[in-house]
């Protein structure tokens, strides 16, 4: 087996091992499925590029839809990312989405999902980027994994330090606002690694398209975590 293939069948062997990321509760909380790519041809270049606009437009999408989560976004190629200059490059822009995205709103709480220690943490504070991040490390029967929380509130990195013991559902944190996590609506980005390539504090979380079979054996698929049901618009 893989590390991916190792990572799933270790959750699903150790059913009471993961805990949860938000406080989603499958009984009376509903998912809104956001697709970010060209195909949504009611998103606009004119709202998305203004952070407000697009905030507004976000929450409107969850109220008409009476959801309190957004979700969405593994291996999702987005059209979103023109907004920043920091997903253009000289060949090709970075357009995949590797981590999924939970939106809801700002002060929302983050919970490990896992045991484990702080690998790093740091604020990625360009327009565009995630902002206030941390990154755990989790030892699962041999296997390693890593965490990452992004767009976080700045609070969130208040008394952290390398090592530090994380305990499942432990909280770590809370959506950050437009003006300290990165100018995004408030979201969560939460994405795993196998391998922190000698990164910390920081892990891409787009890439260029022609990249995804590389970032695809090193970022496995979030829902292994999560376990969300179907969003509500789903087909």
């Amino acid at each position: 087996m893989d590390a991916t293939q190792r990572l799933a069948a270790y959750i699903g062997s150790h059913l009471d091992s993961t805990g949860k990321v938000v406080d989603f509760d499958a009984v009376s909380d509903r998912l809104y499925h956001f697709n970010f790519t060209a195909s949504n041809t009611e998103l606009d270049e004119a709202t998305f590029s203004d952070t407000v606009k697009f905030s507004a437009w976000v929450n409107q999408q969850l109220s008409d839809n009476k959801c309190r989560y957004g979700v969405g976004g593994y291996m999702e190629h987005r059209t979103i990312y023109a907004r920043s200059a920091h997903f253009d490059t000289d060949d090709e822009p970075r357009r995949l989405h590797l981590g999924v995205d939970i939106w809801a709103q700002a002060g929302t709480a983050v919970y490990s999902p896992l045991d484990g220690i702080v690998h790093s943490f740091q604020n990625n504070n360009n327009f565009g980027d995630y902002g206030p991040t941390i990154i755990l490390e989790h030892q699962l029967d041999g296997l390693k994994l890593y965490s990452l929380y992004g767009h976080l509130n700045t609070e969130s990195l208040d008394g952290l330090y390398i090592g530090k013991p994380i305990s499942k559902n432990e909280r770590i944190g809370s959506f950050g606002m437009m003006n300290e996590n990165g100018h995004w609506p408030p979201h969560l980005h939460f994405q795993l690694m196998l391998d922190m390539e000698g990164k910390k504090g920081d892990y891409p979380g787009v890439c260029r398209f022609s990249e995804k079979v590389i970032y695809q054996k090193n970022i496995p698929d979030p829902q292994l975590i999560l376990k969300f049901p179907k969003a509500v618009n789903s087909l």
